[in-house]
């Protein structure tokens, strides 16, 4: 017999275990007919080290149970009815198999290569006759044969031997099994060699001591054999991404050595002490919540009891159309600027979650700044729909410990909650598997399976990427609503993420609300057809036009037709007056001065705003903003403020609450005499401020619409008597007056490409000529017309705008093929039945740098903090001191957060080579990864080969050394 391993003095062991448990567990052993021997072998394998385990080893069934007893707590009080509902069918009694595919993920570690990493457990487990060669199972072995694979392996035998199992759900399940650790690849031949040789275990012992753990562990789940978990239906590949995905979450909560400390007798093991450990973790940790005591909102107002006041027509639409899907489904939101979008999409999905069994809602902004005000939406609604519920909020993005909201949430010091967390496994390096006490959703890849999320939209791209831990994303968008704001926003690269997503989605009946103003309609049908594809594969669908705007069209499985509808909008149309600004052409040989490129616009504004007012100024580019700002600071000093992506995160902040408070609704703060604003496309969507006049860059109509829905946003605002009437200038383009193809700045045509540009500027001239575009009403046709087939540019263009299409035609292929590279499908692979190969060349993104690169069609840019290098030492931007080595950063780390910046992307290379965070930041577990951007006293300094400053007002400007 293999002695006891309690401490001194212990008594009856780590646990306290009923005499009752030990009756059930003896039971189990009996059944399995198991002699003393073979149960000293279980004994003896282990599955959390020492190390891992608390300070005590925790045995392998123990770990086992710990895992399957989370997995109920998640069944009883995380998992959405809908979840549940699709385990049901899956498994008949979906609870019990849950359980047990979530406690059966380390079969592997039953195994040499596994436990040879344990070198004090290794006399026991040869004494008790599981040895090996030690000059054949190495630590290269060991890390070839990894636990994930051997157990993926060794449940196939089992299942296929004495489980009795058919081989379509032997197919289905083992990937549960193999892929725990978030890669899921195919056998590879060194694969095959290691599972019938000393690695696996290839003595009559080992081979009994796995059979016996699986069935050990089975039996304790209540089943009477492996036969008898069987699943009854093949899942759907969505489904089975979703519930690996909920495995890895069991795992990492019950690998916490807090909660599950190590249990080294077998004596001392049973499923009663596991739910009592997993009980204890779970509450501490507050893992359930979640939208789960919906009421019916059926013949109610939904708007007016979330929000205070009476739905709009088309909010009132939105709701009354949605409650006719018979299934979930993917549902467009189409409504101009200003309509009430949000509200619309919150109170469709609540109306969604309560008919459907779903627990919460993901949304996902165009970018990190308009994710901040939608996080406060969504607390405020979930806060009418469930009290308490806000509480669970969660906000996913890169600056979320800068918003002044979410910091509230969070107790103690943000910057350390990342270091609560590590790795759960023993056969690896410390990396992305974490786990923590009760701020346990704060780790990375796993913000997505809080209940309530609003983010940026590239978390749910992610969830479209062949990367590690994918299943993670998965799960957290199972039993949710997803809601996209903007999605006109997605270019055709990040289009082939949304539609990859949008087809899992589909496939796991995941209800979708896309929100636009200015939605292409083919943009509209690729997408449907991609959530069809999913939803139901056989079938295709063709969207009828909306007939009208507002309007929602509703698609669903099993439906008879596209659902569409329309009415009319609360505010009547705008006439906006258009006006082409030509850009300024310098004589042949010669350049403008910066000067001389922005007189027409200073012109323009000494005539416009002689009585006052205020100008929004929209620039495609950073440095034509800067510029644009520099003349005119010196022709109306502080009257002109900029705002752009290269600023300090507190001095964006700062700006953009100043002016949502000065332009906004806020009736509390005077609205300035007179304010140029110039701004870059920070300022195109989710800011809600209102101009008197607008002067933009030429863009593709879609985004020159958006611009446009800031001129006169709000009701009852006071203007000056020459600005009553909405204006907007149009430049960043000269027209020909020989009526040729025009000329347009580089700049644009770089950013968006010259056959959309053409298209546009032929609607522009158009509307210049005859007095403007009428907003929103024409919006939809607009839109059609520069995004569809028919030609609209004058006869004389045409030569150019076929050649321009041609070359637009070969870009949006290129990057299609090039996003294709990285999507979770490979080509073809779609209606493959299990997730075995799914990661098969995977793309090795390591941080959500390297991922928001991969889902933008872009190089790679990283947040940097401004440090200033003095001769006492380091300092924050603002002059606080950092000491010689910058170590005295505990009371600034605020005042360092909000000296965060974004580089740009043309610096990313020579900053990974040549930033690096300060000296004394080693420790410190946020800014030890924190690159810092030091500059000296003058705010100049370098990046690489690039000389860069920092100007307080104008932000970042950089130039090739």
């Amino acid at each position: 017999m293999v002695p006891p391993r309690r401490p001194p003095g212990s008594g009856v062991g780590v646990v306290s275990v009923s005499c009752h448990t030990v009756v059930v567990m003896l039971r189990t052993f009996t059944h399995l007919g198991l002699s003393a021997e073979e149960m000293d072998r279980l004994g003896c394998l282990w599955g959390k080290s020492a190390e891992r385990g608390g300070g005590t080893v925790n045995l392998l069934l123990s770990h086992m149970l710990d895992t399957a007893a989370v997995a109920e707590l998640a069944w009883d009080h995380y998992l959405a009815p809908a979840t549940r509902e699709m385990l049901d069918r899956v498994a008949g009694d979906g609870r019990r198999f849950f359980a047990w595919v979530c406690g059966i993920h380390d079969c592997g570690k039953a195994t040499p290569a596994f436990q040879r990493q344990a070198p004090a457990e290794a006399a026991r487990l040869a004494a008790a006759g599981l040895g090996w060669r030690a000059g054949v199972v190495t630590a290269q072995t060991s890390r070839e044969w990894a636990h994930d694979k051997a157990g993926g392996f060794l449940l196939r035998t089992v299942l296929k031997g004495t489980g009795g199992w058919g081989r379509r759900h032997i197919d289905w399940v083992c990937p549960m099994v193999s892929g725990h650790h978030g890669v899921l690849r195919a056998a590879t031949q060194s694969d095959v060699t290691h599972a019938h040789g000393d690695a696996h275990g290839r003595s009559a012992e080992w081979k009994a001591a796995q059979a016996h753990v699986i069935q050990a562990f089975t039996l304790a789940m209540g089943y009477e054999s492996l036969a008898e978990v069987q699943p009854v239906e093949l899942p759907a590949r969505a489904d089975q991404l979703t519930l690996l995905g909920f495995v890895v979450m069991a795992d990492w909560i019950a690998s916490d050595a807090e909660h599950f400390p190590g249990i080294p007798d077998l004596a001392d093991v049973s499923v009663t002490g596991a739910r009592r450990r997993a009980a204890a973790a779970w509450q501490d940790r507050r893992l359930g919540g979640g939208l789960r005591t919906l009421q019916p909102t059926t013949e109610t107002d939904v708007v007016k009891l979330r929000f205070g006041h009476d739905a709009r027509a088309s909010q009132a639409l939105a709701v009354d159309t949605v409650r006719t899907m018979a299934a979930p489904g993917l549902v467009f939101l189409e409504a101009p600027m200003g309509e009430g979008k949000t509200k619309t999409a919150l109170a469709v999905a609540e109306v969604m979650a309560e008919r459907f069994g779903l627990a919460g809602v993901f949304v996902g902004m165009p970018t990190q700044a308009t994710s901040d005000p939608m996080f406060t939406n969504v607390r405020a609604w979930a806060s009418q729909v469930q009290p308490g519920a806000e509480d669970g909020a969660v906000l996913l993005h890169g600056k979320r410990a800068f918003n002044t909201e979410w910091k509230a949430m969070l107790s103690g010091d943000w910057t350390a909650a990342d270091a609560r967390f590590r790795s759960v496994q023993e056969d690896a390096d410390d990396c992305c598997n974490r786990y923590g006490p009760a701020d346990w959703f704060l780790g990375p890849k796993r913000g997505l399976l809080a209940h309530l999320t609003v983010g940026t939209i590239d978390q749910l791209l992610y969830a479209a990427t062949r990367t590690r831990h994918v299943m993670l994303r998965t799960a957290g968008l199972a039993g949710k609503v997803v809601i996209l704001d903007e999605v006109h926003a997605c270019d055709v690269y990040m289009s082939q993420f949304l539609k990859e997503a949008l087809f899992w989605l589909g496939q796991a009946r995941v209800p979708v609300i896309l929100l636009s103003a200015t939605l292409p309609p083919a943009q509209r049908a690729e997408l449907a057809a991609a959530y069809m594809a999913g939803a139901e594969p056989a079938r295709l669908v063709a969207l009828p036009d909306p007939g009208g705007y507002p309007n929602i069209t509703c698609v669903w499985p099993g439906m008879p037709a596209p659902l569409t509808a329309h009415t009319a909008t609360w505010r009547p149309d705008l006439p906006v007056r258009l006006r082409v600004l030509p850009e300024p052409a310098p004589p042949r040989g010669t350049r403008l001065t910066d000067a001389q490129a922005e007189q027409p616009v200073i012109d323009l504004l000494d005539e416009e705003l002689a009585d006052g007012g205020c100008a929004l100024i929209i620039r495609n580019t950073v440095s034509r903003a800067q510029r644009t700002y520099r003349e005119l600071a010196a022709q109306y000093g502080a009257d002109t403020v900029i705002l752009h992506g290269q600023l300090t995160t507190a001095a964006r902040a700062d700006r953009t609450e100043r002016l949502l408070a000065q332009l906004g609704t806020d009736k509390d703060t005077p609205r300035p005499g007179r304010l140029i604003l110039v701004a870059t496309q920070v300022a195109e969507q989710s800011f809600d401020i209102d101009a008197d006049l607008i002067i933009t860059d030429l863009a593709p109509v879609d985004l020159l619409l958006q611009r446009i829905g800031r001129v006169h946003r709000h009701e009852g605002t006071s203007r000056p008597a020459r600005l009553t009437r909405p204006t907007v200038y149009v430049t960043a383009l000269q027209p020909s007056l020989a009526g040729a193809p025009p000329r347009i700045e580089r700049g644009a045509e770089y950013i968006y490409g010259r056959h959309l540009l053409l298209r546009t500027t032929a609607l522009v001239l158009a509307a210049d000529n005859t007095g403007g575009w009428a907003v929103p009403s024409q919006v939809p046709e607009l839109v059609a017309a520069v995004y569809g087939e028919t030609p609209v540019v004058p006869s004389a263009w045409q030569a150019d705008a076929e050649k321009a299409q041609t070359e637009w035609d070969q870009e949006q292929e290129a990057r299609r093929e090039a996003a294709a590279e990285f999507l979770l499908t490979r080509t073809g692979e779609h209606t493959a039945k299990t997730l075995d190969g799914l990661h098969y060349a995977s793309t090795q993104a390591r941080t959500e740098d390297h991922l928001a690169a991969v889902v933008r069609d872009g190089d790679m840019s990283i947040e940097v903090v401004l440090i200033i290098r003095t001769p006492a030492g380091f300092t924050t931007l603002g002059g606080r001191p950092l000491g010689a080595d910058g170590t005295r950063v505990h009371a600034h780390l605020d005042t360092l957060a909000g000296d965060m910046m974004r580089l740009p992307a043309r610096l990313t290379g020579e900053a990974l080579d040549h930033l690096s965070p300060l000296p004394g930041w080693s420790s410190h577990p946020w800014l030890r990864s924190t690159r810092a951007l030091v500059l000296d006293p003058t705010l100049a300094g370098a990046v690489g080969r690039y000389t860069v400053a920092y100007d307080p007002s104008t932000g970042l400007s950089y130039t090739a050394a």
